[in-house]
């Protein structure tokens, strides 16, 4: 048995500067603006949105701009093979997450548990 939620939204951002795009995002949404930790600073930024929503995540790619989503679990392979299952496939397989794309075309991420009460929070699915 596995746990899993929706960690996050991320805004996939082809930028030059994350910095100055997530100083809109913090704006736009009237959250303030968390410090990355320095290795990945110049990649990442977060918002400090409450926690009892899922988080929000700004990323700098190379691809177009858009959101995708990330999937919390307690246990990545057991999680990518239940949404393998259900006609997902993986693109590809990092240390600590893998990308999926769902049937629809859509993409979207298997992580580690991202949010604090992740471990407590009853509204976790449980899946065999």
């Amino acid at each position: 048995m596995h746990k899993s939620r929706l960690a996050a939204f991320v805004l996939d951002s082809k930028v030059d500067d994350i910095q100055q795009a997530s100083e809109f995002w913090s704006q736009a949404l009237g959250y303030q603006l968390l410090p990355s930790d320095p290795d990945w600073a110049e990649r990442y930024a977060y918002l400090n949105n409450p926690s009892s929503e899922p988080r929000l995540l700004l990323q700098k790619v190379e691809h177009p701009s858009h959101i995708h989503l990330d999937i919390e679990t307690d246990n990545i392979q057991a999680e990518v093979e239940r949404l393998s299952k259900l006609g997902a496939f993986v693109i590809k397989q990092m240390p600590r997450w893998t990308v999926m794309q769902a049937p629809s075309g859509h993409r979207f991420c298997v992580v580690m548990p991202q949010r604090a009460d992740f471990g407590q929070n009853p509204d976790v699915k449980l899946w065999p």
